[in-house]
């Protein structure tokens, strides 16, 4: 399994925005039933993606693009963000997220902590940071807990905005 982190070009953010879309779509259906909002509103997207210090690659498993990722970096801290991820569901469970986790954490050896939010009915997700990568649950964000990060989506109508677990991997 040969896995490639591979900068996106300006040309392709539509098609890594749809891409994502999709991936995440998956869960809300099966959660929530199809819904007329976007599973991920397109401008939470592009604010993370165009945010200084983040970094956005398309995944390439044997030279095909299978999902994508977004990390901010920050230099001074060095604890840094992982602002989306998604694989493709054609390539779900078969162990390429981990593999594409392992060769992040390879691209970035000084990082002293990581960090993620995923939504409460995000199984996948959360069984994949917590069992999988070895990230653990430190927040738990809803309506008498909130960040103003989360909420900002509100405004954006994204699905599940109310319930978040913040994640977080010390390194060694």
């Amino acid at each position: 399994m040969i896995i490639r982190l591979i900068p996106i070009k300006e040309t392709e953010k539509e098609k890594f925005i749809k891409d994502l879309q999709s991936a995440f779509e998956v869960a809300v259906i099966k959660e929530y039933g199809k819904q007329d909002e976007e599973a991920i509103p397109r401008k939470d997207i592009e604010d993370s993606i165009n945010a200084k210090g983040v970094e956005t690659f398309n995944i390439s498993l044997n030279n095909e693009i299978v999902g994508g990722v977004a990390i901010a970096i920050n230099e001074k801290t060095l604890h840094n963000s992982l602002e989306l991820f998604f694989i493709k569901e054609n390539y779900q469970s078969k162990g390429i997220g981990l593999s594409v986790w392992k060769a992040v954490e390879k691209k970035y050896p000084n990082t002293k902590v990581w960090e993620t939010v995923t939504p409460y009915f995000e199984k996948r997700n959360i069984h994949f940071y917590v069992n999988r990568c070895g990230f653990k649950i430190v927040e738990f964000f809803n309506p008498y807990h909130k960040d103003d990060n989360i909420d900002n989506m509100q405004e954006n109508n994204a699905i599940g905005q109310d319930y978040f677990f913040r994640f977080e991997k010390e390194m060694k």
